[in-house]
C-alpha cells in the first residue's frame, strides 16, 4: 500500500511534525507514504530529517484566523488545486490519501475523489472539519470545534488526540544540565514558557511580566523570535532565554510546569509528559480553543496581565495538577497507533 499525505503550510511547524509522526508509524506497518506540500513550502523540517517531499499547490486560509476574503481567494483555487491533486495521485500510483489539516486535507480529499482512490482526513480547523465529515472518514483533533460537542456525519469518524512522537517521554535532564546558564538553580522549581518553534509577542510578554514579578523559580524561554522587537521584550536577568532547542525532551524532563499556547503539539507533548500547564490565551492571532476543558485539571487559563497569580497557584497545586495531567498521558502515546489503525481500517 502507498499512501499520500498532504499536508498545509510551509513545513516548518506542528502540521508537518504532526505528518512526519504519521508518516513513521505507517512505515512500521510496513506501509509506504509520500508527503505533499504547496510548491512556495520550504520544508525545513523535512530537510533537516532528510525526508523528501512531492510538490503540488495545495492553497492555505490562515486556519483559525481564517478571513472571509481568505477564504474566498483560498476556495477560488481550490478547483484547479484539486484537479492537480488527483493528477498527482494517479502518477504516484497511490492507493490512497490522508488529507491532514487545513488546506492539505480539503485539498487531498477533493483530489482523492476525483482520482476515485479512499482518503481520510484529519481535521481541527472549521473550515476542514466541515468539509471532511462531509465527503470522508474523519480523524477529529482536539481544537476542532465539533470536538466536545456531538457529531453527525453520513461517514465513519474518531476522536483522537494529535500524533507526537511517543519517545518524547524519553528525556533525561542530565543530557543538558552543562547547557543550562550558569543561573539555573537546581534547589528551584523551573517553569517554561513556549509559543511552539516561534516565539510570538505576547508569550515573550508574559515571561517578562512574571520573570519581574517573581525571582524565587528557574525561568526558561525558548522559541526563535518572530521578528527582532521581541529580543528587547525578553532582555531580563531572571529570563534564561534558550532560543531554538532541539533538546525538548530533555528539557520537559527537568521543568515543574508549562507555560505554553493553546494549541498544538506542545500540549499534548507536555500532558503525555505528565507535566501540569497554564495556557496563555489569544497569544497566536487572538485564537482561542478552550482545551483547558478538554484536558480538565490538568490545564489552567490565563492572560499576559494575571500570568503570575495563575503560574504560582500552579505551582502551589502541582502535585494534584501533576496527577490529572497522568491521567491523558497514555490515551495520548496510543493516539498515533490508533489513528493509523482508523486509516488502514479505510484504505482497505
Amino acid at each position: 500500500m502507498k499512501l499520500l499525505i498532504f499536508v498545509t503550510g510551509r513545513g516548518t511547524g506542528g502540521d508537518i511534525v504532526s505528518a512526519v509522526n504519521i508518516k513513521q508509524c505507517l512505515e512500521e506497518r510496513d506501509i509506504e507514504s509520500e508527503i505533499v506540500l504547496d510548491p512556495s513550502a520550504p520544508g525545513y523540517y523535512l530537510k533537516n530529517h532528510n525526508i523528501n517531499w512531492i510538490k503540488s499547490p495545495i492553497p492555505a486560509a490562515g486556519g483559525h484566523a481564517a478571513t472571509k476574503s481568505k477564504l474566498l481567494k483560498a476556495g477560488i483555487k481550490t478547483v484547479t488545486s484539486s484537479i492537480k491533486a488527483a493528477h498527482l495521485i494517479r502518477k504516484e500510483h497511490a492507493d490512497g490519501v490522508i488529507g491532514s489539516i487545513g488546506g492539505g486535507c480539503v485539498i487531498g480529499l477533493l483530489g482523492a475523489k476525483l482520482a476515485h482512490k479512499p482518503s481520510v482526513g484529519i481535521v481541527l480547523t472549521p473550515t476542514d472539519t466541515r468539509v471532511s465529515l462531509k465527503i470522508s472518514p474523519t480523524v477529529i483533533m482536539p481544537e476542532s470545534p465539533v470536538y466536545t460537542k456531538d457529531v453527525k456525519s453520513n461517514h465513519d469518524f474518531i476522536k483522537e488526540y494529535l500524533p507526537i512522537k511517543r519517545d518524547i517521554i524519553d528525556g533525561n535532564k542530565d543530557n543538558i544540565l552543562d547547557k543550562l546558564p550558569s543561573t539555573f538553580d537546581p534547589n528551584k522549581k523551573s517553569v517554561l514558557f513556549a509559543s511552539g518553534s516561534t516565539l510570538f509577542d505576547d508569550m515573550a510578554k508574559a515571561a517578562r511580566r512574571y520573570a519581574q514579578e517573581n525571582s524565587d523559580v528557574n525561568i526558561f524561554l525558548i522559541g526563535s523570535p518572530l521578528h527582532e522587537g521581541i529580543n528587547e521584550i525578553i532582555d531580563v536577568p531572571n529570563i534564561m532565554y534558550l532560543g531554538y532547542i532541539d533538546y525538548i525532551k530533555d528539557l520537559y524532563d527537568l521543568i515543574d510546569l508549562a507555560i505554553i499556547t493553546d494549541d498544538g503539539l506542545t500540549l499534548h507533548e507536555t500532558m503525555a509528559c505528565q507535566i501540569p500547564v497554564v495556557v496563555v490565551i489569544g497569544v497566536k492571532y487572538g485564537r482561542y480553543h478552550g482545551l483547558s476543558k478538554v484536558f480538565d485539571g490538568a490545564v489552567l487559563e490565563s492572560h499576559v496581565d494575571n500570568i503570575s497569580s495563575v503560574v504560582n497557584e500552579a505551582l502551589d497545586n502541582i502535585d494534584d495538577m501533576k496527577k490529572s495531567a497522568s491521567k491523558y498521558s497514555k490515551d495520548i502515546l496510543d493516539s498515533p497507533s490508533n489513528l493509523v489503525d482508523f486509516v488502514i481500517d479505510h484504505m482497505e
